[in-house]
């Protein structure tokens, strides 16, 4: 692991507040994937690389705080998408960097923190990057960025005028893309489940 790399700068936001319409309306975050709430399943697979973990849900609150971590909601019923999400994570990080994870790709990198913060700090910008964002097989992967908890007002404000797309706001900050691409990285590693046939087909591949 990397030295400079301490898991306690970060905080990571497990993203549970959607709407679920292509999954019928049901709660994604509470759908089985091999026996196991997804959002549970997320919060398992990047507990060990962060020193805190919250989750953004908006419904079944109850059952998300049964999962140990913190609970936050979007604090309005309109269902804004992820971004709504980075806004709740950045307004109760309380450390320098806050990671944002999706509920719904089981299969996501156990070093994601680790080289999104390396890509952060290799940036040849002074002072570096201020946002790191994953990207595989030539596809940026927006929901998966580590964010400087600095960025909470410029993305407050890019919201007050009506943003709602991550590409769009993160294309205003210092981004530098990460590539989760070498020959050890799993192919299915930002492999997401919109429908329950595409959770069914990935619990198939385990």
């Amino acid at each position: 692991m990397d030295k400079n790399f301490n898991k306690l700068d970060i905080t990571a936001v497990i993203l549970a507040g959607g709407r679920g319409s292509r999954m019928g309306g049901t709660d994604k975050g509470l759908q089985n994937f091999n026996g196991t709430p997804m959002a549970l399943h997320a919060l398992l697979r990047v507990g060990s690389q962060v020193g805190y973990c919250m989750i953004n849900a908006n419904r079944n609150l109850s059952a998300y705080e049964s999962f140990g971590a913190d609970v936050w909601s979007d604090g309005s019923d309109e269902f804004a998408g992820p971004l709504s999400g980075f806004v709740v994570g950045l307004e109760h990080c309380e450390t320098p960097y806050l990671l944002t994870v999706p509920c719904d790709t089981p299969f996501f990198p156990q070093d994601l923190a680790s080289r999104l913060l390396r890509g952060l700090q290799d940036d040849d910008r002074a002072g570096g990057a201020d946002i790191a964002m994953a990207a595989h097989g030539g596809h940026t992967q927006p929901v998966f960025c580590l964010i400087k908890n600095e960025l909470l007002e410029s993305l407050l404000a890019f919201m007050k005028a009506g943003g709602r797309k991550i590409d769009a706001w993160t294309a205003t900050q210092r981004t530098v893309l990460v590539h989760f691409d070498e020959p050890r990285d799993d192919a299915r590693a930002f492999a997401n489940a919109n429908t329950l046939a595409e959770l069914t087909a990935l619990e198939q591949t385990t």
